[in-house]
């Protein structure tokens, strides 16, 4: 025995080539027509409200996979729900709270028709949450990541003041080991300077070029300026199959 089976082979390999095509395409690489194509799809998409599913707390709970899911991760108090509610301009979507790490469950959201599901992640962090439950949230997420087929991306939001953190880091590696694709996005840019957020998007562009299963796109957003919404609906709506994109 070479230490794999051929089919374990034949799978690694599978999980390489959707990490490559997922990888692809990147917003900016898109010719002007192709570009506004994406930018109307994504308006369309986020045009309705979407529709609240479930709180998973357990894996046996988790609905019937869709055509696609995009899900929404990263530390308490990056601004996670308030980004959530800008992308659909409502305040009501995600709950906003001014005590970090409230969000204990896989929230799911369905858009376009029922065919593509966004997930609210908890936090990583978990404020003020007993030792026992933030193990159960832990374990619910990795169980997750690395179970479910109809997940397409993780947008992984990052403060840009603070850029990435070792939580970050570790929830990429999960990432990568995983063979999930994910996609940073910087989250309150309006509360940085404009060198320092350059500054900033080299370096994780950097550190991303060496990891296997991330986007190159990095977005950056603000929720309060509304700044990078439509780019970040347009990647969103491009997880749909062509022909329902």
């Amino acid at each position: 025995m070479n230490g794999s089976t051929a089919d374990e082979r034949a799978e690694r390999e599978r999980a390489a080539e959707r990490i490559r095509a997922r990888a692809t395409q990147a917003l900016s690489a898109l010719s002007e027509e192709q570009r506004a194509a994406a930018l109307q799809a994504g308006q369309q998409l986020f045009a309705r409200p979407p529709t609240f599913l479930m709180g998973v707390a357990d894996m046996r709970q988790l609905p019937a996979p869709f055509e696609a899911e995009a899900a929404f991760a990263g530390r308490s108090n990056v601004g996670k729900s308030s980004l959530i509610n800008a992308l659909f301009n409502r305040k009501d979507v995600a709950r906003v709270s001014n005590t970090p790490g409230r969000t204990r469950e896989l929230n799911y959201f369905t858009l376009a028709e029922d065919r593509l599901a966004l997930v609210d992640m908890p936090g990583y962090g978990y404020a003020k949450a007993p030792k026992s439950l933030v193990r159960k949230w832990q374990t619910l997420v990795r169980d997750y990541l690395r179970g479910r087929p109809s997940l397409r991306r993780v947008f992984i939001l990052v403060d840009s003041r603070h850029g990435l953190k070792e939580q970050d880091r570790l929830a990429m590696d999960l990432l990568d080991e995983t063979a999930v694709n994910y996609q940073i996005v910087l989250t309150k840019a309006d509360k940085t300077r404009k060198d320092a957020l350059e500054k900033l998007i080299a370096r994780i562009a950097a550190e991303l070029a060496v990891r296997p299963a991330a986007h190159p796109e990095i977005h950056v957003t603000s929720a309060r300026k509304k700044r990078g919404l439509d780019e970040l609906r347009a990647a969103i709506a491009s997880l749909l199959p062509q022909e329902h994109a």
